[in-house]
């Protein structure tokens, strides 16, 4: 009699995947990952589109810092919005608004008329990056997240990580106006298909009446300007700036306000109570740092490749997209440990294989190419999985699905935090350590120095054959050769740090909770 109880009360407890819901899931996921690749897909391609929209140097940055700073604002307001407009609403203008703004860019006749369509389109497509997180987490059985997950984190990602190579390739192949288009006919199709199949909660449009509009401004100047200092920070000696130092001013006073705001307001923007669950805020701080992982490495490679290497921006896109190989290949195996390995070890192998990736390239010279970095890719596409899957689920499984929406937000700006944050960071130690290693070179290439006089006169000798200034070339061709080994060891140093970072985060593994039991599925509706 128990045991046939047992039966009957197990489809219940697990019931099976139900397939319309897969279907619109599996659109929103599409969403998503066109919502994240759109943020590095035109890093290859700036210069193209400076050229193009008759761009000066320090206005084509805007192009990738005016999407970032919307969507930054975007994705934990994301948390209040479903609330009010449910699911389905919230996922299908912030898809159609993306499509729209899409277009608007392709068809941008000035620097002026880009930076706003793309403001636009990171702000309304930012909406969808944590709405997918959190339908993850409610609308799935417990038992189906070793499938759910790898989905979600392969393509939160991947999507950066590529981004570079596909811009890249449709750069190359046709126009910078393809970086915008190719969303369109995918973007139609998420809009369309997530609005006839989603249906997984209802609109609560008694929590307009709340809504707390200071608490918005006061969050928009906060995250906005705080990413607007973390992105220009490093190139403009940070406070030495002006428009620096007035954004960091607004930001601190914003950021007061926020704050204040949030523990007084009846409803307020965001509801930071998520963080006194322990395994949520520990998964916040691991993905803090998993950002500067994922974006921090994307972008110091193709540094190091095209101001090292020379490369070219499809050069760089076929270099990196091992890194993207390696992701796939792990993420179904990584979905499968997540089922029986405890989390904790899983996190601990991932940061360990950073670890190892980034100290392998410490021995980095100017000479390593594709095969040099094969590995060190190989380690960063494995480790990303093996981070990003248990980091989703010890930060987001055991939530009352009540707060998985909020809490979402919050968790999906705690990586982009962690990338801007990482970035900084690695702008200014490499610049820092670049302007240290250039004196110290410098220090050692004198007239005294008989090594030198003898490289010097060799590069004199070569550049005879070529006529004019041979003295002036070699001199020229001398401080260059300085000025790479001193970026190149500053790259070194930049690795090293890394390496020490990831590898505390390894140790700090044992300091989470064993994840408790997950939260019901489907107990939101």
């Amino acid at each position: 009699m128990a045991a046939s109880a047992t039966l009957a009360a197990s489809p219940a407890a697990d019931p099976p995947l139900d397939r319309r819901r897969m279907v619109a899931f599996l659109c929103m996921v599409f969403g998503m990952f066109m919502a994240i690749l759109d943020i590095q897909i035109v890093s290859a391609s700036l210069n193209e589109i400076q050229a193009g929209l008759s761009a000066s140097g320090d206005e084509i940055p805007w192009v990738q810092t005016s999407y970032l700073i919307a969507e930054v604002i975007s994705i934990p307001l994301s948390g209040t919005l479903s609330r009010v407009l449910s699911t389905r609403w919230m996922f299908s203008i912030s898809a159609a608004g993306f499509t729209l703004m899409s277009l608007m860019c392709a068809t941008s006749s000035s620097i002026g008329e880009m930076i706003v369509w793309r403001a636009l389109q990171g702000f309304i497509g930012g909406g969808m990056i944590p709405t997918v997180f959190a339908a993850a987490f409610t609308i799935f059985p417990p038992s189906k997240r070793s499938i759910v997950s790898p989905m979600i984190g392969l393509v939160a990602t991947l999507a950066p990580t590529i981004g570079p190579t596909i811009g890249g390739y449709l750069t190359d192949l046709f126009s910078w106006h393809w970086l915008f288009l190719i969303n369109i006919v995918p973007g139609i199709f998420v809009t369309i298909s997530t609005f006839l199949l989603i249906d997984f909660d209802r609109p609560n449009f008694d929590l307009l009446k709340s809504f707390d509009w200071a608490g918005l401004a006061f969050m928009a100047g906060f995250l906005g300007c705080l990413e607007y200092v973390l992105e220009e920070g490093p190139n403009h000696d940070w406070l030495q700036d002006e428009a620096v130092f007035v954004c960091a001013l607004v930001c601190v006073v914003s950021g007061l306000a926020f704050f204040a705001r949030v523990f007084t307001a009846r409803q307020p923007i965001v509801d930071l109570r998520a963080f006194s669950d322990r395994n949520f805020a520990a998964g916040c701080v691991f993905s803090f740092v998993m950002g500067i992982g994922l974006y921090g490495l994307t972008y110091l490679y193709p540094v190091y490749l095209a101001r090292v290497r020379g490369y070219s921006a499809l050069q760089i896109g076929e270099t990196m997209f091992v890194s993207g190989l390696c992701m796939f290949a792990t993420a179904p195996i990584a979905g499968k440990l997540s089922a029986k390995l405890d989390p904790r070890v899983m996190m601990a192998m991932g940061f360990s294989g950073f670890a190892v990736g980034t100290w392998i390239v410490t021995g980095l010279t100017k000479d390593w190419d594709f095969w040099e970095l094969l590995w060190p890719q190989v380690l960063r596409g494995c480790s990303l999985m093996l981070c990003m899957i248990p980091i989703n689920n010890i930060a987001l499984g055991t939530l009352p699905p009540e707060r998985m929406k909020n809490a979402s937000g919050l968790f999906n700006l705690t990586r982009n935090l962690g990338g801007a944050v990482g970035l900084a960071l690695i702008n200014t130690v490499l610049n820092a350590r670049w302007d240290l290693h250039l004196a110290r070179l410098h220090e050692r290439f004198t007239w005294a120095n008989s090594a030198a006089l003898e490289r010097l006169d060799a590069m004199r000798r070569q550049f005879e054959v070529f006529g004019g200034d041979a003295n002036g070339m070699a001199l020229k061709a001398l401080n260059n050769t300085v000025r790479i080994q001193g970026l190149v060891m500053s790259f070194e140093d930049v690795f090293l740090v890394l390496t020490v970072l990831f590898l505390a985060m390894a140790c700090g593994t044992p300091l989470i909770r064993r994840p408790r039991a997950a939260a019901p599925a489907g107990a939101g509706h």
